[in-house]
């Protein structure tokens, strides 16, 4: 046996690291987790699982769970000026999202706050960036009386909504056909 032949046999080719896949993956695997599981029972260890990369690099990366969960917050609409939600389309893939997905990542804050303190602040933060702030401002362009107040409950009755369609607690509604919900709820919202 040559001496080229063992040396190339016996050298092992450091794998090259690619710092931002390994993120892009990281936070795409974040995303799916905590749409599914919400924050306190997405660990890191199954981000990394499902990202394929080492669970430590979260912490290398983001700086930990929480950040990592805010950076999936700001990812998920980047670039993107929310319209309210009484806007028909934008209701309308309110619903659908939830649908598929159940309560998001802020509507789970909503219903049940996150143990983690920097978490749960910045779900309440990006609910209201992107759900009560466009809201408000339209009752209050509207001349509503109590806009912020009026804001905050129809975001609680849409969060209610789709909590009870995602967990079934009201058999006939969860049972809706989603176009109907979505006329229906159109309409209710409509009378305000």
């Amino acid at each position: 046996m040559n001496h080229e032949t063992s040396t190339a046999k016996n050298t092992t080719v450091p794998r090259r690291r690619d710092a931002a896949a390994s993120k892009e993956r990281l936070l795409a695997a974040a995303a799916q987790l905590f749409a599914e599981r919400g924050f306190d029972r997405t660990t890191a260890r199954d981000i990394g699982q499902l990202a394929g990369v080492d669970p430590t690099m979260i912490a290398r990366y983001f700086g930990g769970k929480a950040q990592l969960y805010i950076a999936t917050l700001q990812a998920a609409d980047a670039g993107e000026t929310p319209t309210d939600f009484l806007e028909p389309d934008r209701l309308a893939a309110l619903i659908r999202r939830t649908d598929r997905s159940g309560p998001g990542p802020i509507f789970q804050a909503a219903i049940k706050p996150y143990d983690d303190r920097t978490a749960q602040e910045a779900a309440a933060t990006e609910l209201h960036r992107r759900i009560v702030a466009p809201l408000a401002a339209r009752l209050a362009h509207e001349h509503a009386a109590d806009a912020q107040l009026r804001a905050e409950l129809l975001t609680a009755a849409l969060i209610g909504v789709v909590l009870a369609r995602h967990t079934g607690v009201l058999a006939t509604l969860a049972r809706a056909d989603t176009e109907t919900v979505i006329a229906l709820l159109d309409h209710v919202l409509d009378e305000r």
